[in-house]
């Protein structure tokens, strides 16, 4: 067996395959029930995420295929997870944000907030946040600074949020998760004073 490969001995039931570009493939019911249910639980909502987003997953559709393999191992965290799916998570970063705002006990982040520029026309979207504060927090990921054209766009941008009243906190990859929660923790302070 080559390294890294891990296989399984799991029930499919027939209608849990389908054909893609002819090739057999597990419906994405079925590859969230497997990816929801197996290793830790923020790396399977990162998982879980990304597949919402590519496909139409629905979480009441894989909670019925769950029903189906009662005696499986992991179910219960399956179930946690699929609680946590955010189909507007764009990264496995944004996801692992999103979870630890939550697991600090701020209220769940709304995902991918559209927000209109000053002059009506240019919109935006903003990561995660709450819009009755007008509150945001966004993963910057090294393409925002590598890419000229990408950070002259992205300065336009954080003055439009601005300038409409939205207080973004950014974050980056090598930002302390104690850190991260402290600012939010301020920024959230004097929003709701």
């Amino acid at each position: 067996m080559p390294h890294g490969v891990v296989t399984r001995d799991d029930l499919l039931f027939e209608q849990e395959i389908q054909r893609l570009n002819g090739l057999p493939v597990t419906t994405p019911e079925r590859t969230a029930f497997d990816l929801g249910r197996r290793g830790r639980i923020g790396r399977a909502v990162e998982r879980l995420d990304a597949l919402a987003r590519a496909t139409d997953l629905k979480a009441p559709a894989v909670a019925e295929l769950a029903a189906r393999h009662g005696h499986a191992r992991g179910l219960r965290q399956l179930e946690t997870a699929l609680d946590l799916v955010d189909a507007g998570a764009e990264s496995p970063r944004e996801t692992a944000l999103r979870l630890l705002l939550s697991g600090a006990g701020y209220p769940r982040p709304r995902t991918q907030i559209p927000v209109v520029g000053t002059d009506g026309y240019r919109q935006y979207y903003l990561d995660m946040g709450w819009e009755e504060l007008m509150l945001a927090v966004e993963y910057d990921g090294d393409h925002h600074r590598l890419d000229r054209a990408r950070f002259a766009y992205e300065i336009q941008r954080a003055e439009d949020i601005a300038e409409v009243g939205w207080l973004v906190i950014r974050v980056a990859a090598r930002h302390r998760q104690a850190d991260v929660l402290r600012r939010v923790g301020r920024a959230w302070d004097a929003r709701t004073r």
